[in-house]
């Protein structure tokens, strides 16, 4: 995973106190690193990454009024929350489930970028393009329809690996994420004729009615809680007969999670209501895992949606 975020206080020795503070939390001395932290933050009250690590080290010791305490702070002191603290307040209750900060995905993708691929592929076992692949393939020899598409849209396109994995299917591609970086290593493939750095929705927006016959997500709803807003969008810039196909993470409960890793799980009974509730044929709905976590693979489903 990147290296961690931080946003300097302005105050050397403020500064100086969260670095210490850092090598104490990973020595395991939490309360010491608490300690540290809440120094710094004297010195420096709007401290944004110093109050995100106290709430981090509050959560882990169980003191939850304390960490949404701190996390609070350290979205005061950053607004546009880069460090993703409103979603720690979500995981505790603190907060309604809403959408990722666009500032905070951009930031952990934008660091991400330089080993996003050994990261992702190496390390976690990632897969969701081939699945992807493999369900087109299957839905399109379903419907005894060649498997060549001339305009392809790749949703959160990261370094193009989803792009590599249909080159050969598809005659043009464009490239939507949030992320500058990411846009950068993508654009090394060559795969795209376009590439725009913008959330999905945004991105969308901007492509005129029956623009594309594909649209990819491969290991981007996961970022995304609501799925409405990008299903609409994918159904308008399809042709007819065209697919949208994208992995989602899931669990057993109802509708929409936040899991530990501030990766959102979507139930496959919401996906399907989703997707019927667009417009959408649902041609293909796989019980498949698209990448592992703590080394087993993290539930999911690929998903294969027709324009009638």
């Amino acid at each position: 995973m990147p290296a961690r975020l931080f946003l300097s206080s302005g105050d050397m020795i403020a500064d100086r106190r969260f670095e210490f503070a850092r090598d104490l939390q990973l020595k395991g001395d939490l309360a010491a690193a608490a300690e540290l932290l809440l120094q710094a933050t004297e010195l420096a009250p709007n401290f944004a990454s110093a109050w995100f690590a106290l709430g981090q080290i509050r959560a882990r010791l169980g003191e939850d009024d304390a960490a949404i305490t701190a996390f609070r702070r350290a979205w005061r002191a950053d607004p546009d929350d880069r460090h993703g603290a409103s979603l720690h307040l979500m995981r505790l209750g603190a907060e309604p489930l809403a959408g990722m900060p666009q500032a905070y995905v951009q930031a952990l993708f934008d660091q991400y970028a330089p080993r996003f691929e050994a990261a992702l592929v190496d390390d976690l076992g990632y897969r969701g393009p081939s699945l992807l692949f493999k369900a087109v393939l299957s839905v399109r020899a379903a419907a005894n329809k060649p498997a060549f598409f001339e305009r392809a849209i790749d949703l959160g396109c990261g370094t193009g690996l989803a792009a590599t994995a249909f080159a050969k299917n598809v005659d043009r591609f464009i490239g939507i994420d949030l992320s500058p970086r990411m846009i950068e290593r993508a654009r090394l493939t060559g795969l795209y004729a376009e590439l725009e750095v913008a959330d999905m929705v945004q991105g969308l927006r901007g492509k005129p009615d029956a623009s594309a016959d594909l649209v990819l997500a491969a290991d981007a709803m996961v970022y995304v809680s609501d799925l409405a807003p990008v299903l609409r969008e994918v159904m308008r810039v399809l042709i007819s007969g065209g697919l949208f196909a994208f992995t989602v993470e899931t669990h057993d409960g109802e509708d929409v999670t936040l899991g530990q890793g501030l990766r959102y799980a979507h139930s496959a009974p919401y996906v399907r209501a989703q997707v019927a509730a667009s417009g959408f044929t649902l041609a293909q709905c796989e019980d498949l895992s698209a990448r592992n976590e703590d080394n087993l693979p993290a539930p999911g489903l690929v998903v294969v949606a027709s324009k009638p």
